[in-house]
């Protein structure tokens, strides 16, 4: 994202664009990569209630809160895109809010990747996540990327508990 200190995230996190919805998607690439026809798009708010309820010393991926809201909403899958997307929203809210934090730098991208879109990047996420007793470790020597080491071993198990 740009220009982040020009735009109001809380009200991004609290426009909900028509969603939560569902969609049907006919691509066979994409039927075959996500596994199924019945797409679920999650609202913003979702994505940051979800990610306050990881607690200190634990983590939790993208992928895992998409395939939650799947599982919630009896989807086949939850729409990568917007996932992505909403998390950052939520992250930055929190940055702009001065009460009721997010704790956005334990939730991580793919493989336990950092997210170098929060704010303060990777580096203000690291030493959040050090800070809670996780070791960084740094990938690649060209297209350098930091990991959680041993992400699996913290990861956050979110129950489905439907009504």
């Amino acid at each position: 994202m740009a220009n982040e200190n020009k735009k109001d995230f809380n009200a991004m996190l609290h426009d909900s664009k028509d969603m939560p919805k569902f969609q049907t998607i006919t691509d066979p690439k994409s039927i075959e990569k996500y596994g199924g026809t019945r797409m679920y798009f999650a609202p913003p708010i979702d994505y940051d209630a979800v990610m306050k309820r990881i607690p200190f010393g634990k983590v939790i991926t993208i992928s895992k809160i998409r395939d939650y809201f799947a599982a919630l909403n009896d989807a086949d899958f939850t729409e990568p895109i917007t996932a992505g997307v909403f998390v950052s929203i939520a992250a930055w809210a929190s940055h702009q809010r001065s009460k009721d934090e997010t704790p956005y730098w334990r939730t991580l991208k793919a493989n336990g990747e950092l997210n170098a879109k929060y704010p303060g990047g990777v580096k203000s996420q690291k030493e959040k996540l050090e800070a809670e007793g996780h070791t960084i470790v740094q990938k690649g020597r060209t297209n350098i990327r930091y990991y959680v080491k041993d992400y699996e071993k913290s990861l956050f198990e979110l129950t489905i508990q439907k009504e």
